[in-house]
């Protein structure tokens, strides 16, 4: 689990007032799964390899001493794994020759997998093709590697990797997008696992806590919830997770309706860290939309967010621009001010593409309606 999880979870129960975070990261796992940290590698039992690094890279079996190996599980459906191949693709060519082999594997039947290669991807101007071509791209219809990895270490969903090290242990799991820095270690023999595994284990622990957590605030029981973030608190030693923990209790305390001095006084100091990030300003304004939709009191912080992020939305990019004006329009609703809730819906309406355009105006007609009404 990386540190900005708790935050992210910590955004969806604002929004959502509901069990969002219980649908926990691709790379979460299970604590007491039997595949961990410093774990014999499963050998790999794959059927289909499709890509091979152009002639590069052989199949892989067993894993041999002295090599770096990156097992990934990825399918054509899921876009963070999409998201991911050039990135893939990059750390190959960079360790190229330095005996490190990335084997990707799909689930999928090989006709699916080839038929997916031949699409091209509009950012890169290539063929996926042209992209995997770097590292091994595979398929496994029968699962038995994800049986071995995902399923025996409690992976909740893909893409999900696993770092093999120079003696076949495994080093590092996680989201393929942040192992960078642990590949580099583990690649020069500066990988320190025992330590990882401390952390890693301290990590699955507060996770499951989290979801538990979770489950209580979608249920509505705030102050239990609050509670056990409390307890979570006092226990860790991990001063990054005690952060992230405290910023957690302060959204639970914010979904709850308990704007009280403290809960006020947090944020005004996190929206002074937000200042002039137009991005982060409206994720904090549009979490207190949620927060009123589920019937909490925001008291001054929908001001406090219209007013920071007014100045600020002239720098976003203009796809964004109506959507931060029409975030601070809900809010001035929110807080009973609608001559200035049209004023920036106005805005929204004048700011909007075609596709953007007919849903803002809808809006923009309710709250004049509302207006007129009284």
């Amino acid at each position: 689990m990386k540190l900005n999880t708790l935050r992210r979870c910590a955004a969806a129960i604002a929004v959502a007032g509901s069990m969002a975070c219980a649908s926990l990261p691709a790379n979460a796992l299970d604590a007491t799964a039997e595949l961990g940290i410093g774990s014999d590698a499963p050998s790999l039992d794959v059927e289909h390899w499709i890509q091979d690094g152009n002639g590069f890279f052989k199949p892989v079996t067993d894993f041999k001493d002295g090599k770096v190996y990156v097992v990934e599980f990825w399918a054509t459906w899921c876009g963070p794994c999409i998201m991911s191949m050039p990135h893939l693709a990059a750390l190959q060519n960079q360790y190229r020759g330095q005996n490190v082999q990335i084997v990707s594997i799909s689930d999928e039947s090989p006709e699916e997998v080839k038929e997916f290669l031949e699409q091209e991807n509009e950012e890169e101007e290539k063929t996926f093709e042209e992209i995997t071509s770097a590292y091994s791209l595979t398929t496994d219809p029968d699962r038995s590697a994800h049986e071995d990895y995902m399923e025996a270490s409690g992976a909740a969903g893909i893409p999900t990797a696993y770092i093999v090290g120079k003696t076949g242990k495994i080093e590092w799991i996680g989201h393929p997008m942040g192992m960078d820095e642990t590949l580099e270690a583990v690649v020069n023999d500066k990988w320190d696992r025992a330590a990882y595994k401390k952390q890693y284990e301290q990590e699955q622990q507060l996770q499951q806590a989290i979801e538990e957590i979770s489950m209580l605030a979608g249920a509505g029981k705030f102050d239990e919830a609050i509670k056990r973030v409390e307890e979570e608190i006092a226990k860790t030693d991990n001063e990054d997770l005690k952060t992230n923990l405290k910023d957690f209790r302060y959204s639970l305390m914010l979904s709850a309706g308990q704007v009280n001095d403290e809960v006020i006084s947090y944020y005004k100091k996190q929206v002074e860290e937000m200042k002039g990030n137009p991005m982060a300003l409206g994720q904090f304004a549009y979490s207190l939309v949620g927060v009123s939709q589920q019937g909490g009191k925001l008291g001054p912080l929908a001001d406090l967010a219209i007013q920071n992020l007014a100045p600020a939305v002239d720098k976003a990019e203009d796809e964004v621009k109506p959507l931060l004006l029409n975030i601070m329009a809900q809010l001035s609703q929110i807080d009973e001010k609608l001559e200035q809730a049209i004023e920036y819906q106005e805005k929204a309406v004048e700011a909007s593409n075609d596709r953007q355009q007919k849903r803002m105006e809808l809006y923009l007609e309710e709250l004049k309606s509302e207006k007129e009404s009284g």
